[in-house]
């Protein structure tokens, strides 16, 4: 069928994302500027549809939601929420919280897609559609929640990919597993409380985890992400190309998280 002027369907998009190296069967984390992959014919439902159709059944898709919590500027010097306030915040719920509009639409879009599963660490949740996607998301540790046990050490395990469609590459949410990973002194810690639905109501949880707001530790500059993504790349790996419009790259999860954490530690160990 032709293609109306301007437009991308559903089967172009597929068509773009297997000649970049999406296979049947595989699993893809996805970071999407939607904006710069083009005008879509049914909007970013297209583009979940079009990766759907690229994994096949056995294939899983995700993407880091985090979640629209906002409360962070009510936080006192040890983490938590003043009395006065603890009744005016929503606790998370996976199955209801909206994803952070920090992420772009497409987070949101696959977390309300039918049958797509969410993880239960507010803020480093991910929601799941495919095959695997009640595993991936699937006893998501509170604290530590982008080290083991966590989907991005999942997606990793399983053997996995990274596609960044038109994002960019300091957005990277997997490389928060190699600061988790990588052997280094000086990493900053947070502690904050979040609120947690349950059936019997909401409870408060003290949260532990290494600072994904800032580089990790100090002396790297706040968007590393991409030095570590350019640099990969550099060594011949990934592949880059238009999905739609959209530059765009993909990378193995197990290799780019191995290359980031040496990189990490060369310079934590460099004067």
């Amino acid at each position: 069928m032709e293609r109306a002027p301007g437009f991308h369907t559903r089967a172009s998009l597929r068509e773009d994302l297997e000649r970049l190296g999406i296979r049947a069967g595989d699993m893809v984390m996805v970071h999407a500027a939607m904006s710069r992959v083009g005008r879509l014919m049914s909007g970013p439902d297209a583009f979940i549809a079009a990766l759907r159709d690229a994994v096949g059944e056995r294939g899983t898709i995700l993407a880091y939601t985090d979640w629209d919590g906002a409360y962070d500027e009510l936080l006192d010097g040890e983490g938590r929420v003043p009395a006065e306030w603890r009744d005016h915040v929503p606790p998370f719920d996976p199955a209801a919280s909206r994803a952070t509009r920090d992420n772009g639409i497409l987070a949101e879009f696959i977390r309300t897609t039918p049958g797509a599963r969410r993880s239960g660490n507010p803020g480093a949740s991910v929601a799941a559609i495919g095959a695997r996607a009640e595993w991936l998301t699937a006893d998501h540790p509170l604290d530590y929640g982008y080290g083991p046990g966590s989907p991005l050490a999942k997606l990793v395990e399983a053997g996995g990919k990274v596609l960044m469609a038109g994002a960019p590459s300091d957005t990277m949410t997997l490389l928060h597993l190699a600061e988790h990973l990588a052997g280094m002194p000086g990493k900053r810690v947070r502690r904050y409380e979040v609120p947690l639905w349950t059936a019997e109501g909401t409870i408060w949880r003290m949260v532990e985890e290494f600072d994904t707001s800032v580089a990790v530790v100090p002396g790297l500059a706040d968007d590393y992400f991409n030095d570590v993504v350019e640099a990969f790349v550099a060594t011949g790996q990934g592949a880059r190309g238009a999905i739609g419009v959209a530059p765009s790259l993909l990378v193995d999860a197990a290799a780019i998280c191995g290359f980031a954490i040496a990189w990490l530690e060369h310079r934590s160990s460099t004067p």
